[in-house]
């Protein structure tokens, strides 16, 4: 017995022994969003692992679409914070005549491009800039959707919602992800309202639209 026991504790595999391993690298993580409706529906896309890149979820991407009408034949949007690009490439597959995706972000505007090449999207426009300054600079009237979904941390709900009444086509709406609702209060001075709106957990999904003058 007491040879058995001295074998134990010499043993090099000991519990010890494996503590002490270093620990593996963390592996580059991906995951994938699905588009729901439309020419592309149920295709998954690649979404690439980048500390706080919240793509909007199913359940609040389908509620929104489902206001919108669902088929988008023919209309004009501006993603203005894109991300991994899940609320353009899905009004494109809904039939959207124009999509521009604005991102800053090198490696997400580099995963933009490849979806936009997978899927073969001739009406997705892809750009790297600043999205407040694309609605700025957008055509007046010239979007009928807008879509804002900025990171939650930074300040940029305010500035992007005071750019979008001049490029509003008339019927034209603001599709709007924020972690605290929005009222007709704050909003009228931007000239917007709520037409609808969802919370989906920390999710806040409002869609807009212009005030009617009286």
């Amino acid at each position: 017995m007491n040879a058995k026991a001295s074998s134990k504790t010499t043993s090099p595999r000991g519990a010890a022994g494996a503590a002490k391993r270093p620990p593996r690298p963390r592996a580059a993580q991906s995951h994938e969003i699905r588009i729901i409706g439309g020419l592309w529906k149920r295709t998954k896309l690649k979404v690439a692992d980048k500390p706080g890149l919240r793509p909007t979820p199913d359940r609040v991407r389908e509620t929104v679409f489902n206001w919108l009408g669902q088929d988008m034949t023919g209309l004009r949007c501006l993603d203005a914070f894109a991300g991994t690009g899940a609320l353009g490439f899905e009004a494109a597959s809904r039939g959207a005549k124009q999509v521009t995706l604005i991102e800053q972000d090198t490696a997400l505007i580099d995963q933009l491009k490849k979806t936009q090449s997978q899927l073969n999207a001739g009406m997705v426009l892809v750009q790297r800039g600043d999205g407040i300054a694309a609605i700025r600079q957008a055509a007046p009237a010239s979007l009928d959707v807008i879509f804002i979904d900025p990171p939650f941390d930074a300040p940029l709900f305010e500035p992007a919602l005071g750019a979008c009444a001049h490029a509003l086509a008339t019927g034209g709406w603001v599709y709007l992800e924020s972690p605290a609702a929005y009222t007709d209060e704050a909003l009228s001075a931007y000239g917007l309202r709520v037409y609808r709106h969802l919370k989906a957990g920390a999710v806040h999904a409002h869609l807009l639209q212009a005030l009617v003058a009286p």
